[in-house]
């Protein structure tokens, strides 16, 4: 037919949607599996293969859906080989991980939270950043402070509480003697105190001596002099243990509210009692890694340019370096103390740590999630060594301009702010309870002082009780003894009836009822 061709009635045109397959790695707050548990939540072998996007959430999955729609692309989900970022073999020159899948064409896009280094822009291409900077952070547990409603005995040692008490006691059983038996003493010298006088019975003493414990004082004071030069002491030795134990609390208090010794990079490289690592063969490792390297290299430098300096312009020596070498310790430390194989070992070993004896350095961005998510966590310092997060394709990829102009568009729709709100939520932070007494002393420290209190209030409500008690007991006494008395009279008055009467000779005769008398 004109050498031409003729199309199908039934014949309908579809556009082909395109497929790749998209490397992410699993780890908080990126992509982890929804619905497991929570040691289980980045391990591969939980994904679900049925569910869609085998049942991962998080950033990554949600910047892979706006993705995806805008250039409009199946996808499959591909985790990055050993669940891991990869790194480069300084022998072989091959990659690990997810920069190995990347290069092979295992995959076709990383999507995962990987850091723009010039070691990796050698090897792939990046696009335009979609994460601003995202550096490297310090982890750290808040200090475990032990909860006690009587915190304001733990100012003193055992020995000490029991020293006071013994001395309380021995003031009281003193005190009651001395005005017992000192001439002096009102109870022996009524006569010199017309107007009355304090009578220091035992339970006076008692009373005065815990009375003079307080602000308020003991009351009126003995008149002997003997017991006066006893109390005298007794009150200076008040004075001290009063100023000890309010100086003592206020320390005590001072330093439980000290959150950390340790506020940055270079105060932990100073101390030795915080111990740290990092995760074996990430960014953060080798950074240190170079970064010791280059203070090694510098003082190398220092060492040619005083060494090899004339004698007349001798300006410098060898032992005024001026840089202080924290990299080449943070290293040694690193190294002996064998890094993480995962995010989530660190963070365990951070949670352990009761004491905040153990930080972990890793990403700022999953540290500062950890610390939000995590009311026993804390972020040391600011973020240093701070780099990028971006999209990575095969070199030479011509996915890479298209995917920047799609990550551009998503920065002007302003949807990063909103998907950086949705998992890094100070909010969440702000929910946290008071863990200690950081932000003012709380009522479980103190709640030992209201609890003494209601505990008196307690004892002088049941003494009330027993006070009506007995007055009530002798109320009812004072009734019954009048009609006691009326009828022990009438016991001596008709008791005789019923005796025996005898002859002088003590021989009984009878026995007489003296009813005349009576009549």
């Amino acid at each position: 037919m004109g050498g031409g061709y003729n199309t199908s009635t039934t014949y309908k045109e579809v556009v082909m949607k395109r497929s790749f397959r998209i490397g992410v790695v699993l780890g908080k707050p990126w992509a982890w599996v929804s619905g497991a548990k929570e040691d289980k939540q980045t391990n591969p072998k939980s994904i679900n293969n049925a569910l869609k996007n085998k049942g991962l959430e998080g950033y990554t999955l949600d910047l892979l859906d706006e993705v995806s729609k805008a250039m409009h692309f199946d996808y499959e989900i591909v985790i990055a080989t050993g669940n891991d970022y990869g790194a480069r073999d300084p022998v072989t020159s091959q990659w690990s991980g997810l920069m190995g899948d990347l290069i092979s064409g295992n995959i076709d896009i990383s999507l995962a939270s990987l850091i723009m280094t010039t070691e990796r822009e050698e090897y792939v291409d990046f696009v335009t950043p979609y994460f601003d900077q995202s550096g490297i952070s310090i982890l750290l547990r808040e200090k475990y402070v032990e909860r006690n409603m009587f915190k304001f005995f733990l100012v003193l040692q055992d020995e000490v509480w029991l020293g006071i008490l013994g001395c309380v006691l021995v003031v009281i059983l003193i005190l009651w003697i001395l005005d017992r038996f000192s001439p002096y003493s009102y109870v022996n010298n009524r006569e010199a105190y017309p107007e009355g006088a304090r009578e220091f019975t035992f339970g006076e003493c008692i009373w005065f001596c815990l009375t003079s414990l307080t602000p308020q004082g003991g009351g009126e004071c003995p008149k002997a002099l003997s017991a006066r030069v006893l109390v005298a002491a007794y009150w200076l030795f008040i004075v001290l243990m009063l100023a000890t134990f309010t100086s003592n609390l206020a320390a005590l208090l001072t330093v439980e509210r000290m959150q950390t010794t340790v506020q940055s990079l270079e105060d932990l490289a100073r101390q030795s009692q915080v111990n740290y690592t990092v995760l074996e063969g990430s960014p953060t490792m080798e950074y240190f890694k170079n970064m010791a390297g280059a203070e090694e290299e510098l003082y190398r430098k220092w060492k040619e340019l005083t060494l090899n300096s004339s004698a007349e312009s001798n300006k410098f020596r060898v032992w005024d370096y001026p840089i202080r070498e924290q990299y080449t310790h943070i290293w040694d430390v690193i190294k002996s103390g064998n890094p993480v194989k995962s995010p989530e070992e660190g963070y365990n070993r951070v949670k352990e740590s009761q004491k905040g004896l153990f930080a972990f350095i890793s990403d700022a961005s999953e540290i500062k999630y950890q610390y939000y998510t995590n009311c026993e966590f804390l972020e040391i310092g600011e973020p240093f060594a701070e780099q990028p997060l971006a999209i990575a394709v095969q070199e030479g990829s011509s996915l890479s301009k298209e995917l920047s102009q799609v990550v551009l568009g998503l920065q002007k729709d302003r949807f990063f702010e909103k998907v950086h709100s949705k998992f890094w939520n100070i909010g969440q932070r702000q929910a946290c309870p008071v863990m200690n007494d950081n932000q003012g002393i709380t009522l479980e420290s103190l709640g030992g002082i209201f609890l003494t209190t209601l505990v008196g209030l307690a004892l002088s409500v049941l003494m009330l009780i027993y006070e009506i008690y007995q007055e009530k007991k002798e109320e009812q006494i004072a009734k019954i003894q009048p009609m006691l008395f009326k009828n022990r009279q009438d016991e001596k008055m008709y008791g005789d009836l019923d005796k025996p009467t005898y002859t002088l000779s003590g021989d009984m005769t009878r026995s007489s009822r003296k009813l005349a008398d009576v009549d």
